[in-house]
């Protein structure tokens, strides 16, 4: 297909659009059709759009897709597909940690996974997939290095945006996945406190460790849409949305920044962790 991208966002819940004119299209993968994918061009750079939740294969786009159905692997596959080289996505999610209130932002370093059904690799050994340009399509044995799970170059950038646009964030964070879509019970919570997790969410595992097995960068900004539950009441959709909406306009400022300033070349080794995996 060509490089038609080099960057992408990831929209979660209530955020489905970026651009108001752009190129769309639906990519199709050995591991399924990618939602409606839009790509425009952001301070000279090709950027693609994609919304996490929408149907495959729909020219409808809203939040249709639980969670625990979103397939992760047509979508970071279509990407790599693309060309995309960079990943910046938001969560909502909620709070376990007292500093991080609803309305805050937090540019997530880590995660502890509590999915259950989810497929969490290409390297399944069923189907070869095209991934380093120097070798054949391949189905072997990998394992991925997560180390470092959230590129350290784009969060610094982040980080960077977020000072110089008076924008408060929290600069680092501990993200539980868990598989949804309910919300978690108290006694949950209370598990995943004793953990170390500072939010809870449903997307952001497996699609991740997704990026990393393609040598994709990956960073997320989180918006605190709640209290987790037994924190401080009770848990509802309506109150995730309301909040999300209140600041997704400075996230999209924190994007469109982010990207003027991401260089061309990465200096940051998620590229290369990939060659380092593959076990001959």
């Amino acid at each position: 297909m060509g490089k038609k991208a080099e960057i992408a966002i990831i929209g979660g819940s209530g955020f489905y659009n970026l651009f108001e004119e752009a190129e769309t299209m639906f990519v199709d993968t050995p591991f399924g059709v990618t939602p409606k994918i839009s790509i425009a061009e952001i301070h000279g750079k090709k950027v693609a759009f994609l919304p996490r939740h929408a149907r495959p294969g729909s020219d409808e786009i809203k939040h249709e897709v639980p969670p625990h159905k979103i397939n992760y692997r047509a979508n970071i596959y279509g990407l790599f597909t693309l060309g995309v080289e960079r990943i910046i996505s938001t969560s909502a999610s909620g709070s376990l940690n007292k500093l991080m209130k609803p309305g805050d932002l937090v540019v997530v370093d880590q995660f502890i996974d509590f999915t259950k059904s989810r497929v969490y690799t290409f390297y399944d050994g069923e189907i070869p997939i095209k991934v380093l340009p120097d070798k054949p399509p391949m189905a072997k044995v990998v394992h991925i290095d997560v180390t470092q799970p959230y590129c350290p170059e784009i969060r610094k950038i982040i980080l960077d945006v977020c000072a110089d646009l008076n924008i408060k964030c929290h600069e680092r964070g501990t993200y539980a996945a868990t598989e949804g879509p309910r919300f978690e019970t108290p006694a949950e919570i209370n598990a995943i406190k004793i953990m170390g997790g500072d939010l809870v969410g449903m997307t952001n595992v497996p699609e991740v460790v997704l990026a990393r097995e393609l040598g994709i960068c990956y960073a997320t900004i989180a918006i605190v849409t709640n209290w987790a539950a037994g924190i401080q009441g009770k848990v509802s959709h309506e109150e995730v949305i309301e909040i999300f909406t209140k600041r997704i306009g400075d996230v999209r400022n924190i994007f469109l920044e982010t990207i003027k300033r991401l260089p061309k070349e990465r200096s940051c080794n998620c590229k290369d962790l990939i060659r380092e995996a593959i076990i001959d």
